[in-house]
């Protein structure tokens, strides 16, 4: 027997309602390392695959939003565990994607996972940070609570493949909303193997549905698609022509939009505050009536 072996090379795939297709156009592209040295073929995505990407994200909506806010958590947690399994996998990944030395890639994927379970742990906490009773003149109880917005388009940071991805992913998902996530055309490959931890953790098919290729050519029709209530510009920020577009389409059925920050004042590694869970939450105030209230207080 020879020794010699040919090398098993990895087949990247979509990941879509729970499922693992390739691209229904049949289409690749050649992805590389910052030195132009080949790293993998990845699916090119088509309209259909968004098209079909919102369509699971829609049928995933009721039950992840139905959720308590508790299990949420501890689905994402699971979701931290099996990363801190693949950690090697994804410093690989991250350092061939980014052109970081190990130990800087490392650090980032360490950070990812810590943002991760951050994340899951606001779960249970961001409603009574945005709601709450309020005080109003008359025999009513008034109760403002957060739900979540819907299926929300999420375009991944182009060059924080991994730390920005998880950034803007996480809080989409730990507030109830699903997810259609663009990723990033350049390094797509830590984007899609979080796609394989997703499918061997809790949260359902249909939840977080990742596709790769050109940003632009995915994020269009996407922005214009009448079944999808929001979209995370967070990818488009070094194409301002790209941003307005997609704020153009996306106003034709009101979504909520997030607008990009100029690349060099983003910070992944920095703490992310709330800002983009109140993002895509809405605010339901419901008013319930506690009675007559009397010169001697109330009759409930």
């Amino acid at each position: 027997m020879s020794d010699t072996r040919l090398s098993v090379f990895k087949t990247y795939k979509l990941y879509v309602g729970g499922k693992f297709p390739r691209s229904e156009s049949g289409r690749v592209y050649e992805v590389t390392d910052k030195k132009g040295n080949w790293l993998a073929n990845v699916p090119l995505s088509s309209r259909k695959d968004a098209r079909d990407a919102v369509v699971a994200a829609r049928k995933a909506f009721g039950g992840w939003s139905g959720a308590t806010a508790y299990n949420r958590g501890q689905v994402l947690y699971r979701v931290a565990e099996m990363l801190e399994g693949r950690k090697e996998q994804f410093v690989r990944e991250v350092a061939e994607s980014e052109g970081l030395s190990k130990a800087k890639a490392a650090a980032v994927v360490d950070a990812a996972i810590d943002r991760w379970v951050w994340y899951a742990g606001w779960t249970d906490k961001i409603a009574q940070v945005v709601g709450g009773g309020n005080p109003v003149a008359g025999p009513f109880f008034n109760l403002s609570s957060p739900e979540p917005t819907g299926v929300v388009v999420v375009l991944a940071p182009q060059e924080s493949s991994f730390l920005g991805l998880v950034s803007v992913i996480a809080p989409v998902i730990a507030t109830g909303n699903t997810a259609v996530v663009v990723a990033s055309e350049r390094a797509p490959l830590p984007a899609l193997s979080l796609g394989e931890v997703l499918a061997t953790s809790d949260p359902p098919g249909g939840v977080v549905n990742v596709l790769s290729g050109r940003t632009a050519e995915i994020a269009t029709p996407l922005a214009a698609h009448q079944d999808v209530n929001a979209i995370d510009l967070a990818g488009a920020g070094t194409d301002d022509g790209l941003a307005k577009e997609l704020e153009i389409a996306a106003a034709d059925n009101l979504k909520r939009v997030l607008r990009p920050q100029p690349v060099d004042e983003v910070d992944w590694a920095a703490t992310p505050g709330t800002d983009r869970m109140t993002a895509f939450l809405e605010t339901k105030t419901v008013w319930h009536p506690t009675g007559a209230l009397g010169a001697s207080g109330s009759s409930y």
